[in-house]
């Protein structure tokens, strides 16, 4: 039966690998009767890790949507991978709930992925709950974690249920408040400080609180209750084991009693045009309205092809639908809805806002998209998300040949699939190189073309994208001239260029008066630079944070054509490079590297061997440290074998794009040495 738009919640399971996100989504399907036994990682019989590959590894490597009914409510759950390797699988997932649930290790503690998703949700404006499992392990102490979370997060994060008996029952200290015996704290002190926390959002629940001592119901706490969570005012956090099923049950009553419905949320952050002119839309739950959906995730499934999974935010969307995406101008139609339970799916007669539902085989859909039912949302779209930019990258190649068309295929079904993926191919290396976050991300899309979409790679390092530029203005000149016999070809140029802040990219002026290069020939003068941007003039890299002004010129009546300005103003564009002190720039990465404290020296020493500039330490729980270092990418392609070594294996990084910066005299030196033109570009 179709629920309301109130009775529907929304979540996301988030957090590090190995906190139990997937383990916990089978515990509140088996308690809210959706299953009939809980499944097992080793076994590979969960509903969320049905991938060949998550099975193999035991652990997510892709985000699956699951659902449940609890009391009168739907909640859609997405199970999400918990290593910073796929991250570009876990973030677009926050772009279709109201609610983040980060799920803590009572055993591990605050973990690299748990800052980072926390900072993503409130980033993103979304309720938070924290969510301690493992409780009844025997190395758990989840009274030390709440207390790291309460150091890391705020003093906003409070418990509304507390462990009892070792980890082996859940006490309430919000709706029941009985004051039985937990493990630490008091029921009694936790139910006031939460009921502290939420009545300071209201003015008039606060005067009725403090002035007439009054006990407050939870009815009464509900609006100021959903008010603090949608302005971060309040953290509520939670204790379960998803291997016993203790604090389960209570943390689905708080999913469907506490936890935002679409229309309470913060409203999702639409805008209409692009860059500066965009301005915020108001999009509205109102079943009644203009359809509106939002595309969060694309599904290239081998037996059903391409699934687009989307949010609707207003209006109704039926099977039949005749619905636009984004811009265009043709309509598609909806065939078929269908609700996501792991690898199955079941189809619905309708999508009210809230629903999260599937649509297949529809070529125009894409990552991203916003479909509609009117031309009056034809520009609408989703304030954009910030993807970390995929830095590490494996050159590949199909081991047989004739299979290029095939491996094509399966690279634009990767990045179709996930914004963290980039594909770039050199033409003068004649080099196609796969991006990804990690050595562990990398390996899982190789393994994926062999056995999803059938094409066997041979893989190599890839050269690092180094990039030139300038340090200083200078003047550049050049006339083509040529004559063969008949019509010639004749085009002069003037030019200066000048440096730009870093990433600034490239811009061209026409600073032409009087007609020396006419209108019609400027664009061929700045396709004519931008070869030369390409190509490189030092060691063969792309130019870059260059301005280039075109100030003079001569033509010839009969003899100028396009080729030859195209011609001119890339020759007097290098030109001018070799007098402005060209230089070779490196990518620079962030590194944070996570580790035991006994390790820091060996680390740091390392560092020191790789030429980075170390920003800082910080003591995390249980010994361990994160070093936090800014490192040339060249300096860290191996760099996931060497922490094993040094750490035996209990040592994890991530890594970020930071900034590009002059090499050393010495590698620059040997990159020009290296560099062969291509005819002509001498």
């Amino acid at each position: 039966m179709a629920k309301a738009t109130g009775d529907i919640r929304n979540m996301a399971l988030v957090g590090h690998a190995g906190a139990g996100k997937t383990l916990l989504a089978e515990a509140l399907l088996l308690a809210a009767g959706s299953i009939r036994a809980k499944g097992s990682l080793a076994r590979g019989t969960t509903v969320t890790d049905h991938d060949p590959q998550a099975r193999r590894l035991l652990h997510s490597v892709d985000a699956t949507l699951c659902w449940l009914e609890t009391g009168n409510c739907h909640v859609n759950l997405a199970d999400t991978p918990g290593y910073p390797d796929f991250i570009g699988r876990t973030l677009p997932i926050l772009e279709a709930v109201e609610t983040a649930a980060v799920v803590v290790s009572a055993v591990a503690g605050v973990e690299p992925m748990t800052q980072r998703m926390m900072d993503a949700a409130r980033d993103r404006s979304l309720a938070r709950l924290i969510v301690i499992n493992k409780i009844d392990a025997r190395e758990a102490n989840p009274g030390a974690v709440l207390d790291e979370i309460r150091e890391q997060f705020g003093s906003e994060c409070l418990p509304v249920n507390l462990p009892a008996g070792g980890g082996a029952k859940v006490i309430d200290c919000f709706f029941h408040n009985t004051g039985e015996a937990t493990d630490f704290s008091s029921v009694q002190e936790a139910h006031t400080r939460i009921v502290d926390q939420v009545v300071e959002v209201d003015d008039d629940l606060m005067a009725l609180y403090l002035e007439q001592g009054e006990e407050l119901a939870p009815e009464q706490l509900h609006d100021p209750f959903e008010k603090a969570l949608r302005e971060g005012h309040l953290v509520p956090v939670c204790f379960v084991s998803a291997e016993t099923g203790a604090g389960v049950a209570e943390l689905l009553e708080v999913i469907a009693r506490l936890m935002p419905n679409p229309a309470e949320g913060n409203p999702p952050p639409f805008l209409k045009g692009e860059g500066a002119a965009a301005e915020r839309v108001n999009v509205r739950p109102d079943p009644g309205r203009h359809a509106v959906a939002h595309v969060f995730k694309i599904i290239m499934d081998p037996f059903v092809g391409k699934l687009g999974l989307f949010r609707v935010h207003q209006g109704t969307v039926r099977g039949g639908s005749q619905l636009f995406v984004g811009d265009g101008r043709k309509p598609v139609k909806v065939a078929h809805l269908f609700r996501m339970q792991g690898k199955d799916h079941a189809e619905v007669p309708q999508a009210v806002p809230g629903d999260i539902c599937a649509v297949a085989k529809l070529d125009e859909l894409h990552f991203d998209a916003v479909l509609h039912d009117s031309h009056d949302e034809d520009h609408f779209h989703l304030e954009p998300m910030t993807y970390p930019p995929a830095m590490l990258g494996v050159a590949i190649e199909p081991e047989r040949r004739g299979d290029e068309h095939k491996l094509a295929e399966a690279l634009h079904k990767l990045t179709a699939e996930d914004p963290c993926v980039r594909v770039e191919h050199s033409t003068s290396l004649n080099e196609t190189v796969l991006y990804g976050m990690g050595d562990l991300h990398l390996r899982v899309m190789t393994e994926r073309m062999t056995e999803r979409y059938g094409v066997s790679v041979k893989t190599r390092p890839p050269a690092i994208p180094y990039r030139e530029t300038i340090t200083r203005p200078a003047e550049g000149h050049h006339r083509h001239k040529k004559q063969t016999g008949g019509a010639g070809q004749f085009g002069e140029v003037y030019l200066r260029i000048e440096p730009l802040a870093r990433g600034s990219g490239f811009e061209f002026v026409d600073d032409v008066v009087g007609g020396s290069i006419p209108n019609q020939f400027i664009p061929a003068v700045e396709k004519g630079i931008r070869h030369a941007l390409a190509e490189g003039a030092v060691a063969g890299f792309p130019l870059q944070d260059i301005r280039v002004s075109v100030y003079d010129g001569k033509y010839h009546s009969v003899d100028s054509k396009e080729v030859a300005f195209v011609s001119a103003g890339r020759k007097a564009f290098l030109d001018a490079v070799q007098k402005a002190g060209p230089a070779v720039l490196e990518p620079i990465v962030h590194v944070e590297i996570n580790a035991p404290g006994t390790v820091m020296g060996d680390i740091t020493a390392d560092l020191a061997t790789r030429r980075a500039r170390i920003d800082g330490n910080e003591a995390r729980a249980r010994g361990r440290i994160v070093v936090s270092a800014f490192v040339p990418l060249a300096e860290v392609t191996d760099y996931q074998n060497r922490l094993k070594a040094l750490t035996g294996g209990e040592g994890s990084f991530t890594l970020q794009l930071s900034h590009y910066d002059p090499v050393p005299p010495r590698k620059q030196q040997e990159l020009a040495s290296a560099w062969k033109p291509a005819a002509g570009e001498e």
